[in-house]
């Protein structure tokens, strides 16, 4: 028992030390003068080989002899550095691996015979080709090695031991959230404390396993620089790979099913993207192209990004590839975005490869990829500018264990629903959606509920901010009862599968809370509709809806062809009342009431205070992968003015795009939003303002929004402000097309 622990040590270390061994002899390869590097890499060998030595392991101690004595004539700089030299090093290091799998299945090498290797190391030791002539350093005493920190401080703990106590931890949440329940309905002061201490104590319980189950990316990224190397010499290229975020942290789980999607998109970007020499040359690019990897923390996501400099997507020969395909028809490919275009990239059977190689060509793989990555709840991205490169972008959610959820009902009676003694709702199931795929909610009541949601070509529709968002109810996908389409109250929950929305129907919406996730039974493994299961806080059992099975499963309605979309919009442009639109209204300093079109508002945010950040007096935050300028509008329309809006907790903003341009006005709160014609009826001189107009029976001031972003933008980055009369024009036109520009513009003068 005692010799097995010592050869699992040895066999968990040896195997980091080749993992580290691959990446440190490509570096070597590109640094060959850098004596620190190689002593690392001797050493490496060295231990390995004294190891074996210890165990009877005579075979592998033998191949590892061989390659520590090339490693001495270079450290003594009797041999040059050569890339023939580094492969065959690199050869080494395979066969160790294999021998270590070998005495990890059976306690004994493996039975392939060394003797060539071995022959061709021992021959590159003797016959080797010595360096140019220069002074030869004590490589022993030349920048020592401190001492490992992380190797001192960290015990290794069986993976089955965490998983096991990760189950235990998920069970302590469940009973949590039940003691919890049942609390909020009490009355005892030391009930209702200790409860919340429970709250506390398990929630930095589970935050302390849940990080004993993370793994910095790195362990991925280690073995990309060998990949990279050895596809760039299999395809006469030259490539540099640069890594950024490796320490970034997933759950070991995320970690396993990330590993084959990231390897494809590397070989792919080596082989498809990224030019050879020659041509690279004549597009005015340096002969050796770049690949870039970078992962960083985002929106409670790790997002991860895979660029080239290459030749981008060739667009015409994605869409002709598609079309002999049989993937779509010709006039299809016409009228195709290039994002749709980008997206057939991940159809079965398809590639741009001209021809099939060992690399790659057979049109299989990135549809895998994207199948493994949103498995887990990720989603992929591609964008590509022609002649400048490709960026493969995905999200990824941080574990699979414990996950944030919205908790939706189906079922539920339109009067008040019967408690049962428990506190159950009779009659009425309940399902959880992931966060991670949630978008927005949305609440249609009364007329709205009844009229909002259209049929085009016998597919529901609702029309939110001008874009039709396709509908399918719950109840029709799980083959059960639930609330008539004529309802006077709608719930949709507005969900993102892949690279579609769509809205999702329930009967009724409850809250947020973390939820333990635990697989379906082999039996059930074929329900696509669901990815799991938890207890709530009740005891009950509810189903974890799997919102991309669910969106494959209806096909055709989240699906729909761009045909559908623009049917719908005609039907919008036939049906319309002229002049009516839907317009924001919210408030902002001592105006009460302003508006602006719905149709040019991106979203409404809240920021928490702790998100917020400040620099040079100006008020910004990380959002969506960029730096999103908070601009107080109060202090636009009313220079001067204090500041109150921003000091909320949490702050209202409102989101607007432009161009590649994003901005957040920071407003003090949301009035309304409502349909109706803005005629206007007093024209303004202030600053920011287009004029007043009634709407929905009530004066209401119109923001030119146009001025007011130019301003903040110009005002947020150097603090000069522009002209109150810029773009004019053309919001007016926007707003109300029928009024007389230029005699408002003249009345404005």
């Amino acid at each position: 028992m005692e010799d097995q622990e010592v050869i699992k040590e040895f066999l968990i270390e040896s195997s980091e030390n080749l993992s580290r061994l691959d990446q440190e002899l490509v570096e070597l390869e590109r640094n060959p003068c850098e004596p620190e590097l190689l002593a690392g890499v001797f050493r490496t060998f060295h231990t390995i080989k004294g190891t074996c030595g210890f165990l009877g392991f005579g075979r592998l101690e033998r191949v590892a002899h061989q390659a520590e004595s090339i490693l001495c004539r270079l450290r003594a700089f009797e041999l040059e550095l050569t890339p023939e030299l580094i492969s065959l090093i690199l050869r080494a290091v395979d066969a160790m691996r294999v021998h270590l799998a070998a005495i990890e299945a059976t306690a004994k090498e493996a039975e392939t015979s060394d003797d060539e290797l071995c022959g061709a190391l021992r021959a590159a030791t003797e016959a080797g080709k010595p360096a140019a002539a220069r002074p030869i350093a004590d490589l022993e005493t030349a920048p020592p090695r401190g001492q490992n920190g992380v190797a001192d401080s960290a015990i290794r703990v069986d993976v089955h031991l965490l998983d096991k106590l990760m189950n235990l931890v998920g069970e302590l949440v469940l009973t949590r959230n039940q003691i919890l329940q049942f609390t909020s309905s009490q009355e005892g002061a030391a009930l209702i404390s200790s409860s919340q201490r429970l709250n506390l104590i398990t929630s930095e319980l589970q935050e302390s396993v849940m990080k004993t189950r993370m793994q910095p990316i790195g362990v991925v990224w280690n073995k990309m620089p060998r990949l990279v190397r050895d596809v760039a010499m299999a395809c006469g290229k030259r490539i540099a790979l640069d890594m950024d975020g490796a320490g970034t942290e997933l759950d070991k789980t995320i970690i396993e099913a990330i590993k084959d999607p990231i390897t494809h998109i590397v070989r792919n970007c080596c082989d498809h993207g990224i030019e050879k020499p020659q041509l690279r040359k004549t597009r005015g690019k340096p002969i050796e192209g770049r690949l870039s990897l970078r992962a960083f923390h985002e929106g409670g996501q790790v997002i991860i990004e895979i660029a080239d400099d290459g030749g981008g997507v060739d667009i015409a020969a994605v869409k002709a590839k598609a079309i002999a395909a049989g993937l779509l028809r010709a006039a299809q490919a016409e009228s195709l975005s290039e994002r749709d275009a980008l997206n057939l990239l991940f159809e079965p059977g398809l590639s741009t490869a001209r021809m099939v190689t060992s690399v790659s060509g057979r049109g299989v793989g990135m549809d895998v990829v994207r199948t493994n990555i949103e498995r887990i709840g990720g989603a992929v991205e591609v964008a590509s500018q022609s002649g400048t490169g490709t960026t493969i972008r995905l999200k990824i959610p941080l574990t699979l264990a414990i996950i944030p959820g919205l908790v939706v009902a189906l079922g539920e009676r339109r009067s008040a629903p019967r408690p049962t003694r428990a506190g159950r709702e009779s009659g009425t199931m309940h399902f959880i959606i992931p966060q991670v795929n949630l978008i927005e909610l949305v609440r249609l009541e009364g007329d709205t509920a009844r009229h909002s949601i259209e049929r085009i070509r016998d597919t529901a529709v609702y029309r939110l901010r001008g874009n039709l968002l396709p509908i399918v109810y719950l109840h029709a996908v799980l083959g059960s009862e639930g609330q008539r389409e004529d309802s006077e109250v709608v719930n949709i929950a507005v969900l993102q599968a892949g690279d579609r929305q769509f809205g999702l129907v329930v009967d009724g919406i409850r809250d947020t809370q973390e939820i333990v996730v635990k697989p379906l039974g082999k039996h059930l493994k074929g329900l696509t509709c669901y990815a799991g299961a938890t207890i709530m806080g009740d005891g009950r059992v509810a189903l974890i809806l799997d919102v991309l099975g669910i969106a494959q499963r209806c096909g055709e309605v989240v699906n729909g062809s761009r045909d559908r979309e623009q049917s719908g919009q005609a039907e919008q442009s036939d049906q319309a009342i002229p002049g009516k639109q839907a317009f924001l209204l919210f408030r902002s300093g001592r105006f009460e009431r302003l508006a602006v079109p719905l149709s040019t508002v991106s979203r409404l945010e809240e920021f928490p205070q702790t998100q917020l950040e400040r620099a040079g007096g100006r008020l910004a935050v990380q959002y969506r992968g960029r730096i999103l300028p908070l601009i107080p509008l109060a202090q636009i329309l009313d220079p001067g003015s204090a500041d109150t809006a921003s000091q909320k907790d949490p702050v209202q903003a409102v989101v607007f795009q432009s161009g590649e341009r994003t901005l957040g006005l920071v407003i003090d709160g949301l009035a309304d939003i409502v349909d109706d014609t803005a005629s206007m009826t007093q024209a303004s001189g202030r600053r920011g303002l287009l004029g007043s107009a009634v709407i929905d029976q009530r004066f209401t001031d119109l923001l030119d929004l146009e001025t007011v972003l130019k301003v903040g933008w110009d005002d947020w980055i150097n603090g000069t402000p522009v002209s109150s009369n810029a773009g004019l024009g053309s919001l007016v036109a926007a707003i109300d097309p029928a009024t007389r520009i230029n005699e408002l513009a003249k009345e404005n003068a």
